[in-house]
């Protein structure tokens, strides 16, 4: 990731260091280390606001009002039943099927078939932002379901996003303090400045393709394991270990094992935040509450002996996926649905990101460095 010199110019792999273009959605301020979205700190959001109300100030800049959020709340709970179409194509999909192969085909398929899917108005962008928004936690709870060979639980009107989303998942109305773990969770997953995936759905928005467009190729680029798919790394390494008695000594073990052996212990470190991540402790005390709940203290215990066991050997702190990756396997969730899950969160920021890369377009067309043969020319026959 570091930068290299050529005869002609610099060369930055990764584009490490590469400033893009401008944001005003979210960005980490050093002084404070905190994530913010549209200036508030993530964690205050996650403490005071709806997953609903914060897709409201990705997209505005703004919280909303009264008379805002409940318009909001009205179609978004409009377009949560999934078109007999989708609902054709994801059922009829195999078995073992990737869940992020699901995921991706259904909004291929929601942009083939959604009403404005040529009009790229600002007013029609963010309708279909609106509509993604209502639909993919359908498909998520969808694909979790027919995991398990259980048929689509329709939605209810009177549950907010997160609850209708684990209702729709399990069949079941979750108890509040899953609910408010959970929300938690897509409220701190919902955006992150120019990711990997953000950054491809402007890359794409910028050759003015339509907007399913940028989160399909979204979509596709979190489904990458150097992106995606930490959260669930770190649900199988709890399993490995295995919570319960002598878990503590088991995880400096296995820590000390993956050090000497110079592999990445998943869900530490991030290459934004330089003294930990901010999101962090807010989700760890969502987890802390839900595992309190279900009585499942022996997974705090592993928590905790991970996270001393790696701040001993390698001086790094968690990020967000250390203490979601338990979480989502404690709503229930299976392994391979959690960055499904990560994607009905982050719908908004990458949603948030096509509105704001439409408003102020330019084609995003970088140079390379050649070191290929130089010119050269076929023999004469």
């Amino acid at each position: 990731m570091t930068a290299t010199t050529r005869p002609d110019r610099q060369v930055h792999k990764g584009l490490a260091g590469v400033v893009a273009d401008t944001t005003a959605i979210s960005k980490v301020d050093p002084a404070t280390n905190s994530l913010l979205y549209r200036g508030y700190p993530v964690q205050e959001l996650a403490a005071s606001c709806t997953f609903e109300e914060v897709a409201w100030l990705l997209w505005h800049g703004e919280l909303p009002d009264a008379g805002e959020l409940a318009g909001l709340h009205e179609r978004e709970r409009a377009h949560r039943a999934l078109d007999e179409r989708v609902l054709r194509v994801v059922t009829g999909l195999p078995r073992h099927a990737h869940p992020m192969d699901v995921v991706r085909t259904a909004v291929s398929v929601l942009g083939a078939l959604d009403p404005d899917a040529c009009d790229s108005s600002p007013g029609a962008e963010l309708a279909k932002a609106e509509r993604l928004f209502a639909a993919l936690p359908a498909v998520v709870a969808l694909t979790q379901r027919l995991r398990h060979g259980r048929d689509p639980v329709p939605p209810r009107d009177d549950l907010g996003c997160a609850a209708n989303f684990l209702w729709q998942a399990f069949g079941a109305e979750p108890a509040p303090q899953v609910v408010r773990a959970f929300e938690v969770s897509l409220v701190l997953y919902a955006e992150h400045s120019f990711n990997a995936s953000t950054f491809t759905a402007r890359v794409v928005t910028s050759t003015l393709a339509d907007l399913h467009s940028a989160v399909t190729a979204a979509v596709s680029a979190l489904k990458g394991p150097l992106h995606g798919g930490a959260n669930e790394a770190v649900w199988k390494l709890f399993e490995e270990i295995g919570p319960g008695p002598g878990a503590a000594d088991r995880a400096r073990e296995r820590v000390r094992e993956a050090v000497a052996g110079h592999r990445k212990v998943m869900g530490f470190g991030h290459r934004v935040y330089r003294d930990g991540d901010s999101r962090v402790p807010t989700m760890r005390a969502a987890l802390g509450e839900l595992a309190g709940h279900l009585g499942r203290r022996e997974v705090l215990d592993l928590y905790d002996a991970l996270e001393a066991a790696v701040a001993e050997e390698k001086g790094i702190k968690p990020n967000l996926d250390f203490p979601a990756g338990p979480a989502y396997h404690l709503v229930g969730f299976d392994t391979a649905v959690f960055t499904p899950v990560f994607v009905a969160a982050r719908v908004t920021g990458w949603t948030a990101h096509v509105l704001e890369q439409r408003a102020a377009n330019s084609l995003i067309r970088p140079l390379s460095a050649y070191d290929g043969p130089a010119e050269r020319h076929l023999p004469t026959r």
